[in-house]
């Protein structure tokens, strides 16, 4: 199973960035997918996930109204949109198939 990120990268407050994953080494649609992030000093924190079928999206409290996941099968690629960042969001982002993670992206939100 391989995870690749892009996107990460620096915003402005209430800025936007659009973090993607590209998956390969398993059967994309027969699984579910999310983001998750890690802040310095702060805990793990689950941002969004999708069903294997994207008909059911969960998203964290923190992120709700502001972050968008999405699926696209053709392209076996999930995507993070982020959308009003704070500061708070500041993190490295990782996305999650099963067991397997990605390296991580450092997204950092400062004016």
């Amino acid at each position: 199973v391989q995870l690749a990120e892009s996107g990460g990268g620096l915003a402005q407050p209430g800025g936007s960035l659009r973090l993607s994953c590209a998956a390969s080494g398993f059967i994309f649609g027969d699984y579910s997918m999310s983001w998750a992030r890690q802040a310095p000093g702060k805990g793990f924190e689950w941002v969004a996930a999708i069903k294997d079928d994207g008909d059911e999206i969960f998203y964290g409290d923190s992120v709700k109204g502001r972050f968008t996941i999405s699926r696209d099968t053709a392209k076996n690629t999930v995507h993070l949109e982020m959308n009003h960042l704070r500061p708070e969001d500041t993190a490295v982002y990782s996305c999650n198939v099963d067991q397997f993670w990605s390296q991580g992206t450092q997204v950092t939100v400062s004016s």
